[in-house]
């Protein structure tokens, strides 16, 4: 094999919406791709039980249903997908080396970051077992399983104030669990939480455990979710306990969302290009490449670029911009 077949257009990074989106695009555009799929092929996508704001689905279509659809549609298109973790990248003079967890190099000419951004989750015992379960983190995704319910927050900043705000108009009562005894959002968004009937704040409360029972889970799972396929149980009950006294209570609720922040998974790319304090890739500054990192020739897409929307249709879009920018500038 010589050196020039060994040689790729266009390297991504991450096997979520955004990664497969642009996969799509950049082998549409007869680009020679490969796509490496990262700790979780699937992204976050996976967790999701039943996604119901997907375009095209009227009767919605699991997580992991949906990213197996993108990632054979991007097969179909001649995208090379293969496992493999990104450690670190390389500039040579006109293309870039990607070397790999196990050692092995790869040459581009473009490369895509579309590594997303995971939730943080507690740590607590029951909590991933209980995802799509009454365990959540993301109320736009899973919201409408909890109608005229009882559903709790956990945070107190921006994101958790937005999610209990959301959660509102869906569910019966919202308790937004925080450990401390002022929110962190802003003076609007607070101000909107202490005006709703609905939310009831908790203040200076920790989540000490999630309890469970074995009746069958309230939340359809289309038999598309693995995690869903070996027990019944659901979250029936929050211990929290008060950080002052440490007195404990248990607090009955349906669901728990998780909002003490998103954690992008960009480590790798630190001294490569700019980030932002909280890890996301800065774009944007190229205005004729919205999606051009401060690296030329390195481009982002997705939850590791957008900290606000956080849905798989904008990360799905975001990979096309992406696409279509690493097109325009290679012809260049």
């Amino acid at each position: 094999m010589n050196e020039e077949s060994k040689l790729y257009d266009v390297v991504i990074v991450g096997s979520g919406p955004a990664g497969l989106s642009a996969g799509i695009y950049t082998a549409r555009g007869a680009l020679k791709t490969v796509l490496l799929t990262g700790e979780q092929t699937g992204g976050q996508c996976t967790i999701t039980t039943v996604m119901e704001n997907y375009p095209g689905f009227p009767k919605g279509i699991g997580g992991v249903k949906l990213m197996m659809e993108m990632m054979e549609q991007a097969k179909r298109m001649g995208v090379e997908i293969r496992s493999g973790v990104v450690v670190k990248v390389e500039k040579t003079t006109e293309t870039f080396w990607v070397e790999l967890r196990n050692g092995e190099k790869l040459k581009a000419r473009a490369i895509i970051v579309a590594t997303g951004a995971q939730t943080k989750w507690l740590g607590l015992p029951k909590e991933k077992e209980l995802i799509g379960k009454g365990v959540s983190g993301c109320a736009t995704c899973d919201g409408a399983f909890y109608k005229e319910k009882t559903v709790a927050v956990i945070g107190g900043g921006n994101s958790a104030c937005e999610e209990a705000m959301f959660l509102s108009k869906l569910t019966k009562k919202v308790f937004l669990i925080h450990r401390r005894d002022e929110l962190r959002a802003t003076k609007a968004d607070q101000k909107r939480v202490f005006d709703n009937p609905k939310i009831e704040v908790l203040w200076n409360m920790e989540v000490t455990k999630i309890n469970s029972n074995n009746q069958i889970t309230s939340i359809p799972n289309n038999n598309q979710l693995p995690i869903s396929q070996n027990t019944n149980e659901k979250l029936e009950s929050l211990t929290i306990k008060n950080t002052q006294t440490g007195e404990e209570r248990v607090v009955p609720v349906d669901g728990m969302f998780v909002a003490i922040g998103r954690t992008p998974a960009t480590e790798w790319l630190k001294g490569t290009v700019e980030l932002k304090e909280s890890g996301h890739v800065v774009v944007g500054k190229n205005p004729e490449y919205v999606t051009m990192t401060s690296r030329e020739g390195i481009f982002a897409a997705g939850d590791c670029v957008n900290e606000v929307h956080r849905q798989a249709v904008v990360a799905a879009g975001d990979g096309a911009k992406a696409a279509l920018d690493v097109e325009r500038w290679l012809e260049k």
